[in-house]
Formats: C-alpha cells, structure tokens, sequence
C-alpha cells in the first residue's frame, strides 16, 4: 500500500495546528551538552517539557483524511525506551502513514485510503439547501395533486388520517435511526448504502448499495415519465400531438431527461438553484390550493361536487367507501410511495458542510412539514367536496321538492343521484384533477405537478450517480470501479450521470413503468428497513464505538420500523418484496464469497465478538466429554510461512471444527525479541488469511526456546477453547545443532508430556524449514519495489506516461534477474535438495492420491493414535487413502489378535481396509541397522566404562548430557526395539503416503537428550512422510453412546 503523507492534500482546515505535526525542536540544556527548547502548549500544560502530547483531535483522523491533517502522537514505545536509554528524544523528522491505521488500530472508511484532492471553490450544503428543500421536493410528488383526493375518497377521512400517520411512523422512525447513525461519526458521501455499509459492513451496504441506486435510476425514467404523461395530455387537449400518445411520452421523456442531465452535470450549485425554483413554484401551488377552499364556488364548480367548507359534507366523507375492490391496504400501498424520498438529502452527504448536523435536522423537519401538507391539504378537500358529482350544471333541485337521498350535495340543493346508477366523472372518487378545480387558478397546480415531478426526478438523477459512485470508490464490486473517478471541484460522478442517463432512457424507451413501480419502492423500502436494522444492530452489540450524538433513538423501535418496512413491502405488492429479497440475499452472498478487503468496524462485528466470548463461557461450564472430544491443534511451525507442510497438516486435522494455533518463540534479548515480534504479528496473521489457512497465530518472546514453548503451552488458548495437542516437525539437525538446541527440544516434549498434551511429531526426509527461500522471497520482493520505486522517480509525470514512453512490465523482472545473475549458482547436490525441500511447501496443500495410510498403533495411548488417522480420512485431501492397521502381536496368536482388533474397531465405528499383526517385533534387528545407529551416536557417547571410577565420574560431570555406558547398557532392549521397528516399517510402509507411529517415550532424568533423539531419528529414518503420536492417556475414542 502506498505510504500517505499527512499534509497531502489541498483541503485546508482552520482549526488544524500544523506544529503538531512537525518534529520538536527542543532546546534544553542536558548533562552531555544537548540543549532544546519546549513545546509551550506542553509546558503551560505541565510545567515542564515532556515528549507526551496533549489530547488533539488531528490525533484522532484517519490515514489521508480529507476534513484536516492527520498527527502521529508518541508511540509507546518512544515514551517507554528512549528516554530510559539516554534522556534524548527521537521522533520522525516526517509524519508519514502506511494506511494500515494509526498504532494497531483497526483501518477505518473511505479516509484511510488516498485523500482526493479538493479544488478551491467546491460547493457545500447547510442542512436547509442540502437536506432539507430536496427532502420536501422528494416527498411532495405528484400524488399530492393527482391521487391524494382519491386516496380519502376511498378510505374517508377517518382512515385516511390513518394511512398518513402509518405511513409518517415509518418515515420518523428511520430518520430517527438515520439520525442516530448519522451523528456517530463523520458521514462521507454516499448516503443510505454509505450508512448501512459502515453499520452493517460491506455485505449488506454492498448489496443494498447496488440495488438503491439502480432503483433512484429506474424512479428517473418513473418521474419523467409522469411529467411527459401531464403534458401528453395537455396536447391532446389543445389536438397537438405530434406522433401518437406513446410515441409523444417518449420524445418528451428523453428531452427531459437531456435537459436534466445537463443541469445536473454543470454542478451541484446549478442543480440547488433549480431546486430551488422548483421549491417556489410547489409552495405556489399548495397555497393556492388552500386559497381556492376560501373562493365561493361558482356554478360550475358546485356542479363537479365543489361546495366550499361544509361540515355536513365533512361528515359524509368520514367513513370509508372502498370500491372497485380496494381495501385500506390498497389504498395504503397506493399512497405510501409518496412518503418515500426522505433519503434525498442523505444521498449526497458527501456534499454537505456538516452531514451529521445536517441529515437528522432536515430530514425530520422535512417529514414532519409535508406530513402536516398532506394531513392538511386533504382534510380542507374531504370537508369541501363530495365523493360523487355529476358535473352537469342542471342538476339542481327545485324548490319545494324533497330531498330523499339523504346526501350533503342533495341538503345543498344538488341531484347528483344518477351517480348511484352509473359512473360519474367529478367527486373525490372519480376526478384525478380535483386539486386543479379546487385551486384559485388552475394552471398553477399544472406547474405544481411538473415542478414535483420534474424536482424528484433531478433528486433521484443526482442521488444515482453518488451513491454508485461511494459503492465503486470503496471496491467492492471490482468490475464496476470505473464509475469510481470524480471530476471538477465537487469531484462530481460524470461517469456515473451517463450511466444513469443511459438506464433512465432505455425504461423510458422500453420499460413497463407500471410494473416496475412496485420494485422500485421496494428497492426504498428495503433500504429504509436496513437503516432500522442499522441502529439495532448497533445498539443490541453494544459496542464503546456506538456513542451517538442524537440520544431521541430506541433500539426497539428501530426494530419495529425494521419489521414495519418488510411488512409493507408485501402490503405493496408480494412479489416484488420476494423478487427484493432474492436479489439482496444473492448480492450478499456473492459479496460475502469475494471477501473485500475493508474494515469498517461495523456492528456485525462487534456481534460476532460479543457471540465469541459467550460462546467460549458457555462452552467453559460444561465439563468436557469423551464424544465431543476434537484436536485442538498448538502447532510450533515458527512464523507461519516458514513450515507450510506441517501447518497444512495441522490445519487438516483441526480443519474448521477445532483450534488450530501456529506459534512462534523469539529468541533473544527482551528488547530486540519484543519489537520484532510485534513486527511480525500483523504480518504472519495477514498471511494466514491470504492464504486461507484457517489459523491463529501467537508468538511469545523468551531467553530460550524451551521456556517461550512452555509459556505457549501454558497459556494458550480461552477457557475450554485451549489446545490439547503440541504438534512439532522433527529436528533433523539434532546431531549439528548443539547440546543446548538438542536440550531445549528435547525438553518441549517433556513439558508436552507432564502437562498432558497429546504429542504429534512429523517428519519428511527432506525437512518442513523454508526460512531461508522465505526470506530469500522476502529480499527478491523489496528489491522490485525499489526497482519500480525507481523508475516511478525516473519516469515523468510520475510514471503516468503513455504510448512509447509507458513503463516496460518485465523492469522488476531485471532487477530479479541481476541480483540472482551476480550469486554463484549452488552446487548441484544443494540445487537438488533444495527443490524437494520446496515441494515440501504444498506437499498436503493439495489432494492425496490414492493410497494407505499406515497406521502402526503399538502403545495405546488412549486412542488419539488411530483418532487422527481417522480424521484425515474425513477430509476431501485425503479421501482417496485408505487406513491400514498395524499391531504387534505375540508369535503363534496372531490370527486372535487380528480378530480382537477388529472387533474393537467395529465398536469404535472406523473402518479400515487392512489389519496386520506383526509378530517378530521382538527379534534382534540386523547387524548393519545395530552398526549405523552405533554410528549415528558415537559423537555422543562418554565411553567411561574403560575408565577409572573418578576419572568417570569427572568425564559425568564435565558432559552431563552426553551417553553414558550404563545408560545404554539398562536401555539396550528398548534401543533395539526402535531401531527392529524401523525394519519392519521399511518393510510393510515403504509405499504408503503417511506413515502413523506410537511414539516411544523417554522416562526423565533417566534417558538423556541424545539417546532418546537417536531413537526417533534411527525409528522413522529413509521412511516416507512419517507422523509419531503419544496420546496423553485419556481416552479420545468411545463405543458407547
């Protein structure tokens, strides 16, 4: 990753202290002679100089932020060695950052990566422009002069307050929990998917993401499309078409959308201002609507049901008149699009002064304004018109003649009683332009449908390409990162507005409005549902980061609206809620395949943490039980990638169902053995989860290798959740390394033993120790950075140059090739070792082929022997091999014994292709094996037995460690056993892919450490990969129940 400065940049903040983050020049008088001086924000603090900073919010950003400069305090360990060492005081002359997030923390958003560079002049919002004016021009859509007057026609007034207070509780309870995730920390832009990503990480914000602004695409072409009908209809009135009706809508569509296009790609200051006279011309038209209530009604006017206010008429229109089948649902489902939009002015938050001052404030402001328009607007058309109206003038009843329908518009001396017998086209019921004859001026509600229209579909043309834009910058979907790139000032998504250009003309062209309306709210729906379930989410994990600034929340409540939204995604249409379903899981999945590689600190998972620990307590209070038995793996494999062979094994044995640990000891001085592995814990854990080795990693650093090894074994491990099983290559230097190296192996084992780990030791011939080509990759891999580094320098324009001057691919490769050209080849023998040492490195990361894997179980150990044999053939690596058991039996019995252990193992339920019983364990092995493994030891032999009682007793105590005679003279039978066993194994197991075999046991202070190395290097040498086990005697297997 590339190191970021923290001046980079152009953004300027006023309350940025630039000395903080410069190096201190101090200047004080010390004992050597050194003089600095102090800092005085320090000093009037404290009295006197300290390298300590006082708490600054520049300490806080993140790596590249673009709102101020980002200051590195002291590190710990500045404070901590420095001054201990010679009271001189070292910080970087610079203050850079690698972008892996400040001192251990985790990396945060889109501020840890590279900052964009802002140009002077860029336009930014309060949270009236900016939220407020796009959040009521969003809302107040067409549905306010078209259907609203049909919505309380159908439902009366008494249901339809019901239906806007309904649909106002889900709107107020997400801003409520938008307002809470917004004030929760700095919002960049992005709106809904930037919240939810950063909330629920990247798997929901990725799928949500997507499908929100591919629905704010699809509702352009929905409200261009409305604003072409109304003038379709307006020729059509006037005989001006200019094709046909269909052909018309679509002409003046794309012109529409061409026009917006073009004011929304001029900047987001043209786009304010024409929201702006949008904004005026709507609040024109809603007060002329109020305005034409007070205006007594001309005859005309009566006639199409008009009769100013009247309280009988208000009455009339109280109860609810469904017809053509419509239900309160229906009507519900009908109007609650019209509350949707309250996400405008989240969508572009990347453009606002102050996002998280400005989204709560304006959207709920918004909602509660246009909630009360809505509420009021209908309630002045249901006590002023009837539901009914025949529209002709002549329908007046005569004086003297009784009225004997009983309704409002009879009482005020109109007939409009045919409409019992046949459809009437004026009233509540059956006039959609009720609004425009209610009006003082008619033409006033016209401009006020186009100005809704024509605002929510510039809203949702530039709400499309921001959020798009947010998803791509953070990579998610790696093919789609072409729409990332920003341009001009406000770093404006030009690629994103063709995009959404494109799809919004090609529904206007060929889409089937009607039937993708209701996805589309869906689309919303399911966004505002995932903004419920944000602040839930967050408040149920309880995590210390959850501290919103906005305290007005319930966790339950955000719920609610969660399970309030999904509800009515089905109340709208059931299909299109299973269809917004499906989509979102499978965006998940597929996001959740992918991995990307962000870290959010989202609340999914400070859950998963808060699942860990109590899942490990309860596990911890329940007693361990032979069934559930499982190995629970403490590998010492050094860093992880330097014995890939024995972790993969590990892994295989543990697999995903157990705890699986590669362990690390460094050696050395305390100070030098801690920074290095600090250094090396982010590092072998990254490796891990590159390569997908589902491991831990831990490290300890000690004097020597036998004590870090027994703090591992010691210490490792949560509760019950602690490994059973030490798993070790074998020391195939033994007889070079040193008696001390020898010892301290050695010595492992036995505090493996006394703490009663089951013990695993693996030997391939060629060994598992890659270290040296580990970090001759290392070496090969810093050079061709600093080639590339180079040339980048080298090159102009930063290496950015195209056509003849582009960078050659293959320069890294000449650096490679010139470092190795100017090393002597090695001797072919070594070339020939080191190759099978590196085959090593994916020898049980790939499949198996078919073959045995034999098992010699001599000891019984308690069954961990034949356990783990048994595991690896569960495993798909390892499916094609077959167990074969190998037993030692008595001469002259061996048929008895063969039918003993089968038995047992039908009760123990594991099959096997083969049982051998081996009976002449027993006999002397060969003459020439007895005469290589004298050889083997001879270096290490005391030969004291021709000496002199004292002069031995010095050559005991001058070598303690090497073998004596006696020793080998009480242990011959034993001694004689490994090297008979090694015979028979070449004998039987030449072939087989994995050998398994007892392990022998060296009893302390009576076997010394040379010996008993002998023994398991003389046991399983010229074998094919060979694994010793020694169970700790407790049964692993059972046949009972």
């Amino acid at each position: 990753m590339e190191r970021l400065k923290s001046n980079g940049g152009e953004h300027v903040n006023p309350a940025y202290d630039a000395t903080l983050d410069e190096p201190p020049v101090y200047e004080d008088n010390f004992s050597n002679g050194e003089h600095r001086t102090v800092r005085p924000s320090v000093v009037s603090a404290f009295g006197h100089d300290t390298l300590d900073r006082v708490p600054n919010i520049d300490f806080y950003r993140n790596a590249g932020s673009v709102s101020g400069h980002r200051a590195v305090r002291p590190s710990l360990q500045e404070l901590h060695d420095v001054f201990q060492k010679n009271g001189a005081i070292s910080i970087p002359d610079t203050v850079e950052d690698d972008g892996e997030g400040s001192g251990g923390t985790p990396s945060d958003d889109l501020e840890s990566a590279a900052p964009i560079k802002k140009e002077k002049g860029a336009v930014k919002f309060g949270w009236i422009r900016g939220v407020l004016v796009r959040c009521m021009l969003n809302i107040w859509g067409v549905m306010l002069f078209i259907r609203l007057s049909w919505v309380f026609g159908q439902a009366g007034w008494g249901l339809g307050i019901v239906v806007i207070a309904l649909s106002c509780v889900v709107t107020i309870i997400t801003g409520l929990s938008m307002s809470a995730i917004c004030t929760n920390g700095v919002v960049r832009g992005g709106g809904a998917y930037y919240l939810i990503s950063r909330s629920l990480g990247p798997e929901f914000g990725g799928s949500i993401g997507l499908i929100f602004a591919f629905a704010n695409a699809v509702a352009v072409a929905m409200y261009v499309v409305g604003f072409a009908e109304t003038v379709v209809d307006l020729l059509k009135e006037h005989a001006a078409l200019m094709v046909d009706e269909i052909n018309d809508i679509r002409i003046i569509g794309c012109i529409t959308v061409v026009l917006l296009l073009a004011i929304s790609v001029a900047g987001m200051e043209w786009e304010a201002k024409a929201q702006i006279i949008l904004l005026i011309i709507l609040l024109v038209a809603i007060v002329n609507v109020f305005v034409g209530t007070f205006i007594p009604a001309t005859k005309e006017k009566k006639s199409q049901g008009f009769f100013n206010y009247n309280s009988k008429i208000f009455l009339e229109n109280f109860p609810p008149d469904f017809r053509d089948g419509e239900s309160f649902f229906s009507v519900f489902s009908i109007f609650f699009p019209a509350a949707t939009g309250i996400l405008a002015g989240a969508n572009i938050s990347g453009d606002l002064r102050d996002a998280q001052a400005a989204i709560p404030k304006g959207t709920l402001l918004a909602i509660f304004i246009t909630g009360v328009t809505y509420l009021g607007v209908a309630l002045c058309v249901s006590a002023s018109v009837v539901r009914d109206a025949t529209g002709n003038i002549t329908d007046i009843m005569l004086s003297g003649v009784a009225c004997d329908s009983g309704t409002s518009a009879c009482e005020l001396g109109y007939n409009f009683s045919a409409c019992a017998v046949k459809e009437c086209s004026f009233g509540l019921m059956n006039n959609f332009q009720v609004m425009t004859m209610v009006s003082g001026f008619g033409p006033l509600i016209i401009a006020g449908t186009f100005s809704a229209t024509l605002s929510s579909a510039l809203a949702s043309l530039v709400s499309a390409p921001k959020v798009f834009q947010a998803l791509c910058q953070d990579n998610i979907y790696k093919a789609l990162h072409f729409f990332a790139k920003g341009h001009g000032k406000n770093n404006e998504p030009i690629r994103g507005y063709v995009l959404t250009f494109i799809i919004s003309v090609a529904f206007i062209l060929i889409g089937n409005l009607n039937t993708i309306a209701p996805i589309i709210s869906n689309f919303f729906l399911a966004s505002y549902a995932l903004i419920n379930f944000s602040c839930f989410h967050a408040s149920w994990a309880k995590s210390p980061g959850w501290r919103p600034a906005y305290k007005f929340y319930n966790m339950w409540l955000s719920l609610l609206g969660a399970l309030l939204c999904c509800g009515v995604m089905f109340v709208i249409n059931w299909w299109a809620a299973l269809l917004t379903y499906a989509i979102e899981i499978l965006l998940y999945i597929y996001v959740t395949v992918k991995k990307p590689d962000v870290n959010w600190g989202s609340s999914t998972q400070a859950v998963t943490f808060v699942s860990a620990v109590s899942n490990a307590l309860s596990v911890s209070w329940v007693e361990d039980h032979v069934k559930n038995f499982r190995p629970q793996i403490l590998a010492l494999t050094g860093a992880a990638q330097t014995r890939p062979a024995l972790l993969d094994l590990a892994q295989s044995l543990s697999k995903t169902y157990g705890l699986c640990l590669s362990c690390e000891v460094f050696v050395g001085p305390r100070s030098e053995a801690l920074q290095e592995m600090n250094a090396s814990m982010e590092k072998n854990q990254l490796w891990l989860r590159k390569k997908k080795r589902k491991a831990f990693y831990a490290a300890v650093a000690c004097d020597n290798f036998r004590e870090g090894a027994n703090s591992l074994l010691q210490a490792s491990g949560l509760g019950r959740m602690k490994p059973n099983t030490l798993m070790v290559g074998f020391k195939n230097n033994w007889q070079t390394a040193g008696m001390e190296a020898v010892q301290s192996y050695v010595g492992v084992l036995h505090d493996a033993f006394d703490l009663e780990y089951g013990t695993v030791m693996l030997r391939i011939q060629h060994g598992l120790d890659l270290s040296q080509f580990v970090e001759a990759e290392e070496e090969t891999l810093k050079a061709a950075q600093e080639q590339q580094a180079l040339e980048r320098e080298m090159m102009p324009n930063g290496g950015k140059s195209k056509g003849l001057f582009r960078k050659s691919r293959n320069s890294s490769q000449q650096v490679l090739t010139t470092r190795v050209s100017v090393c002597s080849p090695p001797p072919q023998h070594e070339a020939k070792m080191n190759l099978k040492l590196l085959e090593t490195r994916a020898q049980y990361k790939r499949k198996q082929p078919k073959g045995n894997i034999d098992v010699w179980w001599l000891f019984d150990d308690g069954g961990l022997t034949l356990l783990l044999p048994y595991i690896l053939t569960t495993r798909k690596k390892w499916k094609d091999c077959k167990l074969r058991i190998f037993i030692a039996g008595q001469p002259g019995r061996s048929e008895l014994d063969k039918q003993e252990m089968k038995l047992l193992l039908e009760k123990f339920r594991i099959n096997c292709s083969e049982i051998i019983v081996i009976d002449d364990i027993h006999i002397k092995p060969s003459h020439d094996s007895l005469k290589k493994f004298e050889d083997m030891i001879e270096p290490f032999r005391l030969r004291d037995s021709s000496k002199d009682s004292a002069q031995a007793q010095d050559m005991r105590r001058e070598h303690p460690w090497k073998i004596t005679d006696e020793e080998l003279e009480a242990f011959e039978e034993k001694t004689n056993l490994q090297v008979r066993l090694n015979e028979v194994l070449q004998q039987n197991s030449k072939s087989a892919n994995l050998i398994i075999v007892s392990m022998p046991i060296a009893r302390k202070e009576s076997i010394s450490d040379f010996l008993y190395m002998a023994w398991l290097d003389v046991l399983t040498k010229g074998l094919p990969p060979t694994m010793l086990i020694r169970g700790n005697h407790k049964s692993v297997l059972t046949f009972y129940s």
